[in-house]
């Protein structure tokens, strides 16, 4: 009993984390965004910048945390993370300045890598050195429960609070979710066995292997980003639809929770690779319905299919990581995200260029399903090449 409450506590406290680091400090914006462009006079170009600069955070973080080898100092960045995701909140509503907005945006990139990265490595480490299944579905519903969150809170205040009162807001929900997320994440341990004595092994794989799958990652990074940046945006542009953003945006949120354990139970029978092939499909057909929704209900199952397949994706490709490196899981997930984190911040400022063009985010979208589909091709070879290199190690059954 025991061991299943500290388990239990363990994923909460990364739950909590996730909600704070993403769904508050880095896609709290993505609501948020019609709101400060009315009330705060954000510009189009700019509201894409801001985001770039977000990504431009998250990948030195993920670049950090690639190189970072002892579990301590990673415990002490990860917490020191979770507190500037408070401070980049409160920051975003102190001020209506494009430099103060931009600090705030490069700090909760950090941050998000912290958690995203040095936490999920830690409690990766714990489960599979404490023998449980080394899967972080359950974990990664945080990412789609923190964005659900930030929709409901913004519908919530929207008439209540202006766009600064609603940052306050945010960063008090902050403090909040902090106690959990420090107090019930334990300190890390710097053995090689698990808790019965069995060795911990490195299985990383074959050089060309890695690159295209960090290349399959950089186009799955396409096309999340630009989609769940920008898509409250282009939902509010479309006449029928015009305030129903925000609604579409928890639809995402909400299809997300869940779906990052039902991607575990799929990814059991048909192995990771198979899983993630048919995970992109199903995205690349949810950006398309975003594309040509003529309508509420085409845009909502747009929404559904998006949200259920993004966290799956990025859950899915980080325990296949933790796979390869059970002692030391974030250092492959630096890697992966430092390819998932260019297209981050290549995504948002191509959007932003082409909105400015084109008047609208639809082109923006256009890039990213063909960036996906060429992502899914590559994936397909890395089945091939899976097989033929027989390397894939799992540590934990």
């Amino acid at each position: 009993m025991s061991d299943l409450i500290s388990r239990i506590k363990v994923l909460t406290a990364g739950i909590c984390s996730l909600i704070l680091v993403l769904g508050i400090a880095r896609f709290a914006y993505t609501p948020m965004l019609p709101l400060m462009q009315h009330q705060a006079g954000l510009g189009v170009a700019e509201a894409g910048w801001l985001a770039a600069i977000n990504y431009v955070g998250y990948m030195g973080g993920a670049l950090f945390a690639s190189l970072i080898t002892d579990m301590v100092l990673k415990d002490r960045l990860y917490r020191i993370g979770l507190v500037l995701a408070i401070v980049s909140t409160l920051m975003m509503g102190l001020s209506s300045n494009f430099t103060t907005w931009a600090i705030s945006r490069f700090v909760a990139g950090l941050s998000s890598a912290a958690g995203m990265l040095l936490g999920t490595g830690l409690i990766l480490n714990w489960l599979i050195r404490h023998n449980h299944r080394s899967e972080l579905g359950i974990h990664f519903s945080g990412i789609g429960l923190g964005i659900a969150a930030a929709s409901i809170t913004v519908a919530i205040t929207i008439n209540s609070f202006d766009w600064n009162q609603q940052w306050y807001l945010f960063a008090g929900l902050g403090l909040l979710l902090l106690i959990p997320a420090l107090r019930w994440l334990p300190a890390p341990d710097r053995s090689t066995v698990t808790k019965t004595g069995r060795e911990m092994k490195d299985a990383p794989p074959s050089p060309i292997f890695l690159r295209l799958f960090m290349l399959a990652y950089f186009c799955m990074g396409m096309g999340y980003v630009v989609s769940a940046t920008f898509i409250v945006a282009i939902v509010d542009h479309i006449p029928e639809l015009a305030g129903r953003g925000t609604l579409v945006f928890l639809v995402i949120g909400l299809a997300a929770a869940p779906t990052c354990i039902a991607w575990d139970f799929i990814a059991r029978r048909t192995g990771e690779l198979n899983a993630l092939i048919l995970a992109s499909i199903i995205q690349i057909i949810g950006i398309a319905l975003s594309l040509f929704a003529e309508g509420l209900i085409p845009a909502l199952l747009g929404a559904l299919l998006f949200g259920g397949t993004v966290m799956g994706i990025v859950s899915l490709v980080l325990t296949m990581a933790g796979h390869y490196y059970p002692t030391r899981p974030a250092k492959m997930m630096g890697k992966m995200t430092l390819s998932y984190g260019a297209a981050q911040i290549i995504g948002p400022a191509i959007t932003g260029w082409l909105a400015t063009h084109y008047g609208g985010y639809a082109a923006g979208l256009y890039l990213a399903a063909g960036v996906m589909a060429t992502g899914t091709l590559v994936l397909v070879v890395l089945r091939g090449i899976e097989k033929h290199e027989a390397k894939y190690v799992v540590t934990v059954p």
